[in-house]
């Protein structure tokens, strides 16, 4: 305020006193002969002026106040007592703007007023040319000004008491007063207040010249914006901060639809008088005042401005005028996604008579619709009796193939924002007949590919899960092809050592990495070849892997020591490429866990990790590409101590699983917004470990202790909103998903016991629970150390129906499609580590 109030004046007297100073000090002697002459000559044309006035009855009298010469800011009256004429202070001076400083320290709007507070003063008050002035010695400063404004309204409140406006909004009370003083000042009624209207309100409020270092004729000073000598009431609303909000009821709540990819600008409709700047909030966050890559812009008109859209930005974004709160806008910001879809198999031959399917996931915002085609011919409006749709069209199954079912068949996904489509080939031919297309479909990798790799005591077996079928075994004594030392060190005769592994990982189906923590290394198995290709030589203890799609980097964590005394982070660059990899050490110390975002469809880059301590309350952020720390985020005002995390793209949200506090009942999940890597707070009374769904659409947390499992979804404007709760007697060890083959973008979990023998499955959709019973005893908790999921269970894929879960001494293969026990693998003890490699 001050510096728009004070701007004008500064580049008037710029202006003046630069090109008036030189010529003022280098004609100082011309200016002295010049001014003694216009002395001379205006002298009695001023006592004439006066002398007439007086004559022809001013004052009601005829005196001799034409010889009365009372000087400058006075005039002539004739005492109605003495019959003499004597001399009175001015009440007021004409309005004109040419300010001058007087040598008491003072700014004066012109001549006269100078002249009239000499008089006033009862001292000499003569015109000094001094910038000082005008930049330094005002007396009435901002505070003091301000001060004055406050006891002007804490007058006029009191004045009024009787009849105050008894609501609480103070804001309304204050432009009530505003409004009331001005009607009140202006006596003429004329919509503008001169200063003989504010020099009145000293003396009907019998105010103390010496009480203020300001007076309301100042409001002329700092409020005249025109500079016309009046104020008008948008100009007495400015000097009293009087704001004038609206925001139409229609548009308190918005809606801003985006494609992804795109940018986003969203204008705040609250206008009006006086308006503050805009402040915008995201999740009771302001963005204004944060460094924000992707939200850095507030436009002319305090628009928010978004670039590069991406699902984690949708949700709601509130605006309101600086220091006025209760008035706010909200913008639902829904970013819509063109569809992305796979299909499997993307080649396929079949002997006539037997069933045969084609599968097609796509996701998109709004969900896309699945149309098939064959051989470039839509196939829906006659949909053949031998084509069955199932999944919401996610699925083309033929229950008895022939020969004229050969062909091309392409799905199309297509929803307001964009198509996408892909082609799966079916043959079908006699057994006799091998065609090329068959052929080549057989080596393409079939023998390989659509396993389970299972690494047990006694080394690795591949096993193809619809006929439950080992197709290799990698025994512990075989040799790795580069250094030639044994897979398991010690194995063979009658040092037999069995295998120990920890954690696993599938690298774009070329390779797998798996560690062997009591032998310090990863080995990095072929997957065309089935064979061991290479051992790397890590710290001590290689616990936890994890692959970054994003940079093909294998991701390692070590504990030192089973106490994790000494864990430190390690990378493995370049992961996918299979030859000559080394081992990069990250600079992070004390690492207990970390967490990388996984990649989906549409969330096909990851930018960054986050690492923490389960002694600290904080996670720190890293950056995946060039491994260094970015910022830290602090639990400490929820006494919340990190355990494990999980994230959904949909709104950006991170949800953190906090270890149990003895001042309270039950552990915390708290949400951060990634968005602005704060923390949103706790998720609703929600505890246990977080899981969410492949697409990002549903949270699952399950609590290990009382068996709890509390469902939640996600939806496409970024809400969260809780399903159902289920009641378990399930000490829970491990969770995972399955694609629903009877409804399109659904899901069921499929949960496994620390201890009990049963494997709990809940369609997402209904929370219908079932249980599959009795699938043995799982391996005891002491006999694996390396995390508390001592009996994992793993799915096969985007399109897979079977999942795998290990016993002590075996393994179960469960049938998802029909929710069912599959069969039963035995011999293999402490198979607890399960990687499932896709169609290659």
């Amino acid at each position: 305020m001050k510096s728009r109030r004070i701007q004008p004046i500064f580049v008037l007297l710029g202006v003046f006193l630069s090109d008036a100073w030189e010529w003022m000090e280098s004609d100082k002697s011309r200016r002295s002969v010049l001014a003694s002459r216009r002395l001379q000559q205006e002298e009695p044309r001023s006592f004439d002026v006066i002398r007439r006035k007086v004559l022809y009855g001013q004052d009601g009298l005829h005196s001799s106040c034409g010889k009365k010469y009372c000087g400058r800011g006075r005039r002539c009256i004739v005492n109605k007592e003495t019959k003499e004429p004597e001399c009175v202070c001015l009440e007021d001076c004409k309005p004109s703007y040419m300010p001058v400083c007087g040598s008491d320290g003072k700014f004066y709007e012109n001549h006269c007023e100078l002249h009239r507070a000499s008089c006033l003063q009862k001292k000499k008050v003569y015109i000094v040319h001094s910038k000082d002035c005008f930049f330094k010695g005002d007396i009435c400063t901002m505070a003091d000004y301000s001060r004055l404004k406050s006891i002007l309204l804490d007058l006029q409140a009191h004045r009024l008491a009787q009849h105050r406006d008894t609501t609480d909004n103070q804001i309304s009370q204050k432009r009530f007063l505003v409004e009331d003083m001005f009607k009140y000042l202006d006596r003429d009624s004329d919509g503008r207040l001169g200063s003989s209207e504010l020099a009145q309100l000293m003396k009907q409020e019998d105010l103390d010249d010496d009480f203020l270092d300001c007076m309301p004729e100042d409001l002329l000073r700092f409020d005249d914006y025109n500079n016309d000598g009046y104020l008008t009431l948008p100009e007495f609303y400015t000097a009293f901060q009087v704001v004038q909000l609206m925001l139409p009821e229609e548009q308190n709540v918005t809606t801003v639809t985006v494609t992804v990819g795109l940018s986003a600008v969203l204008t705040c409709a609250i206008h009006g008088f006086l308006r503050p700047p805009i402040i915008w909030k995201r999740n009771g966050v302001a963005l204004n005042f944060l460094d924000l890559e992707d939200i850095n812009d507030f436009g002319e008109d305090d628009s928010l401005y978004i670039t590069k859209v991406t699902t984690i930005h949708l949700g709601n974004y509130t605006c309101h005028a600086f220091g006025y709160e209760e008035l706010y806008q909200t913008h639902i910001l829904q970013v819509n996604v063109p569809p992305v879809i796979r299909v499997y198999p993307e080649t396929q031959a079949q002997e006539p008579g037997v069933s045969a399917s084609l599968k097609c996931h796509a996701e998109g915002i709004p969900n896309p619709k699945i149309t098939w085609l064959k051989n470039g011919i839509d196939i829906m409006p006659k949909l053949p009796k031998q084509l069955l749709l199932l999944a919401n069209g996610s699925e083309l199954h033929i229950p008895s193939v022939r020969y004229e079912d050969t062909g091309a068949y392409t799905c199309i996904a297509k929803n307001e924002v964009g198509v996408d489509e892909d082609i799966s080939s079916l043959f079908v031919e006699d057994s006799a007949r091998k065609t090329l297309a068959n052929i080549l479909w057989r080596e393409a990798g079939l023998s390989v590919g659509n396993m389970f790799y299972v690494f047990s005591d006694d080394g690795i077996t591949i096993i193809q899960p619809t006929d439950c079928e080992i197709r290799r075994h990698i025994k512990p004594s075989e040799k790795i092809f580069t250094s030639y030392e044994e897979i398991c060190l010690g194995a063979g005769g009658e040092s037999f050592q069995s295998c120990l592994w920890a954690s696993a990982v599938n690298v774009r189906d070329k390779y797998i990495y798996v560690t062997q923590p009591k032998q310090n290394r990863v080995l990095i198995v072929d997957i065309q070849t089935q064979k061991v290709k290479q051992s790397l030589d890590v710290d001590s203890l290689p616990a936890k892997l994890f692959y970054d799609k994003s940079h093909d980097q294998v991701w390692v964590l070590s504990w030192g020591d089973i106490q994790k005394s000494h864990s430190t982070l390690q990378v493995i660059s370049e992961a996918s490429t299979g030859d000559d990899q080394h081992v990069i050490r990250t600079p992070f110390k004390g690492v207990d866990d970390f967490f990388i975002p996984p990649t989906n469809l549409i969330i096909n880059h990851v930018r960054f990790g986050f690492i923490f301590n389960r002694s600290n309350s904080a996670l720190h952020k890293i950056d995946l590409e060039t491994v260094t720390p970015i910022k830290t985020i602090s639990f400490m005002n929820y006494g919340c101590i990190p355990q494990s995390m999980a994230c959904t793209h949909l709104g950006g949200y991170f949800f953190v699983q906090c270890k149990k506090n003895t001042s309270i009942s039950e552990s915390l999940q708290l949400v951060i917004d990634s968005v602005t890597d704060t923390v949103i707070g706790p998720n609703s009374n929600i505890s246990g470990k977080p899981y969410i769904s492949p697409d990002g659409r549903y949270l699952v947390s399950t609590d290990e202790d009382t068996g709890r499992i509390q469902i939640q979804a996600i939806n496409f404007q970024g809400k969260i909103e809780m399903i159902y709760n289920l009641q378990t007697n399930l000490l829970i060890s491990d969770l995972t998903f399955q694609a629903s083959f009877s409804e399109g973008n659904q899901y069921y979990i499929y949960v496994t016991s620390h201890l009990q023998t049963d494997v709990l499955f809940v369609d997402l959709s209904t929370g219908r629970m079932g249980m599959l019973k009795n699938l043995k005893d799982p391996i005891a908790s002491k006999d694996w150390p390396w995390d508390s999921q001592n009996r994992i269970i793993r799915d096969s894929g985007l399109f897979g129906q079977y999942l795998i879960t290990p016993a002590n001494e075996s393994l179960f293969v469960i049938n998802g499609r029909q929710n069912t026990l599959h069969c039963e693998v035995s011999g293999m003890r402490r198979g607890n580590t399960v990687v499932w490699i896709g169609d290659i």
